[in-house]
Formats: C-alpha cells, structure tokens, sequence
C-alpha cells in the first residue's frame, strides 16, 4: 500500500464532498490533469482508502423520521452470545449502526423508524427477540443537530 500526499487527501475530500463529481470537475478541482486524476482515485480504491459510493436518501420521505439510539445489555457476555447478537444485528434492516462499547451496557443501537410506534414494535420484535437480550434503555432523538459520515482526511 502506498502512502498518500496532499493531492490525495484533497482528491479524497472532494469526493467525500460529492462523490458524483466526474473525472474532468475533480481533476480541475485538485489541478491535476483528468489521467493523473483517474489513476489516484483507481490507485485510493484498490488499496482501501476508498470503499465505494452511495447516494444520501430522505428518512422523511421514506418513513423513517424517527431516529432511538439503544443501550442493550447482554445476560452475560460471552463470544458465543457476542456472536449470535452481532448476526442479529447484522440481519435486521431497521439498524443502521451497530457498536460494541465500553462501559455500563454492551451495544449501542442506531435505528431509523417511522413513528413511535412503530419503535414499539421494533422494540418488541427486533431488540428484545435478540440473543442474550437482558435489558434496554432507548432514546428518541427529538432534533438532529448533526449527522456526517464524513471523515478528517
């Protein structure tokens, strides 16, 4: 893997920016002619620095207006309860993040939903139907003040 420079970090900060950008607006952006361009972002995604694109969508438009963050514990922790929970996890569509923590529960779950009701339901269904499921706190997030997968490059 190569390390990257300046040009490359600028390149991955556009397209973070805006990953439609065509070859010809990021090289203009990043003063690169469009071939030197085109063989960073090849060289970024082959060794990992990019792993692909997606479009944003609207939770509102599609129902999902409602964002719980979870505290789960666990009955008792071990790699084999580890394990079942995180395939769970992994297989409910209604998760957007998953995070093993540090700290007074075992997970944190980031959820999208429609309406309070519908929460109740993925409580009852999703969460408390998971492997080794003890007790949970939630917390409805009443405005989003921040939202960004974008990272310091």
């Amino acid at each position: 893997m190569t390390a990257i420079d300046e040009k490359d970090r600028k390149i991955l900060r556009e397209l973070q920016s805006n990953g439609r950008l065509t070859n010809l607006e990021l090289a203009e952006r990043v003063h690169l002619s469009p071939t030197a361009t085109a063989d960073r972002v090849r060289r970024l995604t082959r060794d990992g620095y990019i792993l692909g694109y997606r479009a944003r969508l609207s939770p509102d438009k599609l129902d999902r207006g409602l964002i719980v963050f979870v505290e789960v514990k666990l009955e008792r922790t071990s790699n084999e309860v580890f394990a079942d929970f995180a395939l769970a996890a992994k297989a409910n569509p209604d998760i957007m993040e998953c995070h093993m923590v540090a700290g007074g529960f075992d997970y944190l779950v980031k959820a999208r939903i429609k309406d309070m009701d519908a929460y109740r339901t993925f409580l009852s269904d999703a969460i408390l139907s998971m492997p080794g499921v003890r007790e949970t706190h939630t917390y409805a997030v009443m405005e989003e003040i921040k939202n960004s997968s974008a990272l310091v490059v």
